[in-house]
């Protein structure tokens, strides 16, 4: 594994942004729309990174999901799905395997705790 980000789901990113940006020193270095809004962002400080996802945003990005109660997801990238693909033969998928717009393949799963997990990498 090479990392893992924190993706926190938010009834508003608008009004997460001046803590983050303002407060905590983030900086913002990438933003998604969604339906007139942000959907979806990217923050940065130094070496840290933290996302920030709408409900709106994600509930069309993974359908059902945007009732659910959780409050965060973790996105690990590693070099290879393979691995975690054998780990997690039997384990139920939140959604099917699949490639993003954005050229990465995901696994996506729940903990026993019901937290979502995805697994991305560049390599199938």
């Amino acid at each position: 594994m090479n990392s893992i980000v924190s993706n926190l789901i938010v009834a508003s990113i608008e009004d997460c942004l001046p803590f983050y940006v303002e407060r905590l020193g983030f900086t913002q270095t990438v933003d998604v729309p969604h339906d007139g809004k942000l959907g979806f962002v990217i923050l940065k400080r130094g070496e840290l990174e933290l996302m920030l996802q709408s409900r709106a945003s994600l509930a069309a990005d993974i359908a059902g999901l945007g009732a659910d109660a959780f409050r965060a997801a973790l996105y690990i990238e590693v070099d290879k799905l393979a691995p975690i693909r054998k780990a997690l033969t039997d384990w139920p998928r939140v959604i099917p395997e699949r490639t993003t717009f954005y050229g990465a393949r995901e696994i996506i799963v729940r903990d026993p705790a019901g937290n979502l997990v995805a697994f991305a990498s560049r390599e199938a």
